[in-house]
């Protein structure tokens, strides 16, 4: 049970081990925005690649689902960024494991976005949790925890292929000591949950009250989607990337003709950035065309 980009690497590495994939759930297709294309997930894409069966409910909690789960009996059910809260009733169904592989050492950064916080919160390493799943969210008891660091410069797109590795590589570590009887599985320490919420939309503009530091963590916590952006002279610009510049001055006021921004603390020089309804670009070249105003106040 999977939907995006992370999980397809995981679900190859099951194919391509001894292990039988039965059947794949995966979210519904969904209208692209600009020309209402149907757009099916990563994972229902790469399945049909594979040939497998796919199931794609809109619900888990319809009957079908749960008869089904029930009569093709599989002797684990593997969930990784699914998108859909798997019911209790499918979770008491005797002799099927729920396993879940999570995007942080747990018990921190339960939730939906895991990496993303991670990065926004300035952390120095994430991992991958594999855990039983129980009712309540991401808090069942853990077998396995790989961790590695989250360097300086790195984006949510980088991190996430990372870990997506990683888990690929510890779901089959996991299955051998499932199929030995080994798999200790240790309660979490409830004391020690932290959430990782779904970003918001309104969490993309850049705030320039915060450190250069926190802004720049921000711009890769977010990329590529939905993106950091200002606006500037009413358009607006996604940052793609940015680095720390020592300078001082108002927060949002534009210091240079380097595209240098200030902030609560030291500044950000823009390097990467794409305008709306453009191709991104380098800074440098949006400033050919472009003449900053040096002392212009971005909101």
């Amino acid at each position: 049970m999977g939907t995006p980009e992370f999980a397809v690497p995981i679900l190859k590495s099951l194919k391509e081990s001894k292990h039988e994939i039965v059947c794949v759930y995966t979210q519904p297709p969904k209208k692209k925005a600009r020309g209402q294309k149907i757009i099916s997930s990563p994972v229902h894409q790469y399945a049909e690649k594979l040939k497998i069966s796919i199931r794609y409910p809109t619900n888990l909690n319809e009957d079908k689902e749960y008869n089904f789960i029930k009569k093709i009996k599989p002797d684990l059910v593997i969930v990784v960024a699914y998108g859909q809260i798997i019911p209790k009733k499918f979770l008491d169904l005797p002799k099927i494991f729920f396993l879940n592989i999570h995007a942080s050492i747990l018990p921190k950064w339960r939730g939906a976005a895991p990496i993303q916080r991670a990065i926004m919160n300035l952390d120095k390493e994430t991992g991958i949790s594999i855990m039983k799943i129980v009712p309540k969210l991401d808090s069942g008891p853990v077998m396995m925890k790989s961790k590695i660091d989250i360097s300086k410069d790195v984006n949510y797109e980088e991190l996430s292929k990372k870990l997506s590795t990683l888990g690929a590589k510890l779901i089959l570590d996991s299955l051998n000591l499932i199929e030995k009887n080994k798999a200790n599985f240790v309660a979490q320490n409830e004391s020690e949950a932290t959430y990782a919420k779904k970003i918001k939309k309104n969490e993309s503009k850049i705030n320039w009250s915060h450190s250069a530091k926190n802004v720049i963590a921000k711009i890769n916590a977010l990329h590529p989607n939905p993106g950091s952006w200002l606006d500037y002279n009413g358009s607006r610009i996604k940052i793609i990337k940015a680095i720390e510049i020592k300078k001082k001055g108002e927060p949002g006021k534009i210091l240079d003709k380097n595209f240098t921004i200030a902030c609560s603390e030291e500044a950000i020089q823009i390097l990467e950035l794409q305008k709306e309804g453009k191709k991104h670009m380098k800074a440098a070249e949006y400033l050919k065309g472009n003449d900053l105003e040096v002392g212009f106040k971005i909101l």
